[in-house]
């Protein structure tokens, strides 16, 4: 049976020992770490082994374990063009400063690589960033060749960050997004071939982001079974009504007038059923892990029953045909 874990992000703001015993109560079998906020320091876990065993042994006093660390917000800064809105991703040292922002993106991501190993976990899960993501909508015209000149740019950037992880036994989930280089399926098959289909690079499949954009999100496990390194478990609803779009309208999460907003698991119109269905016959055994967001609901209520709501859908295959039974003998 898969465990089923939470994503750490968005409770960053709690102390790491209330995170544990929080998640232990609801039900949960695990973490995927947050490295900002008040739980894992990467280079503290990179350099200091003390550390590294303190962050195991709070699990452990929680019956908690951790399949998955993320480098969402540095991996960001690696691959971005920026803007202010970066700031609030790094250290304010850098503030502003694009180079000495990038500089450190790199760095840490490379502690969160030392992290894992010493943490004992073999997926980084996160965001690659692009530096092209202003190009989505062809006006001004764009050209195949800019276009290609940013998945070149991506390669580039990454591939010594690859060869760390490589070194280290531990594999790359990009969480296929909006605003990263690969945001759909196209862009992600685009990407495993700009990458030359280098194994360490996978998908952190999170269905909420292919929703709204009108894919079905289970067909991307069945297209590209072999890259299923991490799976979110995340909800989205679509609710055009003739005046908003799919482009959110710069209206605020949780605004009812937007045309989606995330939703509790289970709340949205997510089909997990084939989800878990192309899970088990691809044979992903990996965590389930909630990302929760929803700002319409109180997270813990929303957490309890997402976990709750996991392991209901969490279906084994059947070993046999069903109608086995049925046979003459």
């Amino acid at each position: 049976m898969r465990p089923v874990t939470i994503f750490t992000g968005q409770w960053a703001d709690l102390p790491f020992d209330q995170m544990c015993k929080i998640a232990s109560e609801i039900g949960y079998e695990g973490l995927e770490l947050a490295t900002w906020g008040n739980h894992v320091n990467p280079k503290r876990a990179a350099e200091e082994p003390a550390y590294a065993k303190e962050i195991l042994d709070t699990l452990k006093k929680y019956n908690l374990k951790s399949w998955a660390i993320s480098a969402h917000l540095s991996g960001q800064l690696v691959g971005d063009v920026y803007d202010k809105r970066h700031n609030g991703f790094a250290s304010p040292s850098v503030a502003d400063n694009p180079k000495a922002m990038r500089e450190w993106a790199i760095q840490e991501v490379s502690y969160t690589i030392k992290a894992a190993k010493n943490l004992g976990i073999s997926i980084i899960t996160g965001f690659l960033g692009s530096p092209i993501w202003n190009y989505w909508y062809s006006f001004p015209q764009t050209t195949a060749e800019m276009v290609d000149e940013g998945y070149k740019t991506i390669v580039e950037r990454w591939s010594p960050l690859f060869d760390e992880m490589d070194k280290n036994g531990i594999k790359f989930a990009l969480e296929v997004h909006p605003t990263e280089i690969a945001y759909d399926y196209y862009s992600f098959v685009k990407l495993l071939k700009a990458f030359n289909y280098r194994k360490t690079l996978g998908m952190n499949f999170d269905p909420s982001h292919l929703l709204w954009q009108g894919l079905k999100p289970h067909l991307m496990i069945r297209e590209i079974p072999d890259r299923v390194y991490h799976v979110h478990i995340k909800d989205a609803s679509v609710t055009l009504d003739g005046l908003n779009g799919i482009l959110g309208s710069h209206l605020e999460f949780g605004d009812p007038k937007r045309g989606w907003n995330f939703r509790s698991p289970g709340r949205g119109g997510v089909d997990f059923s084939s989800i878990i269905r192309e899970l088990n016959a691809v044979g992903y055994d990996g965590p389930l892990s909630v990302e929760w967001e929803d700002s319409g609901m109180d997270r813990i209520q929303g957490a309890t029953e997402a976990c709750s709501f996991v392991k209901h859908i969490n279906i084994t295959p059947n070993v046999g045909a069903f109608d086995d039974a049925m046979k003459n003998k």
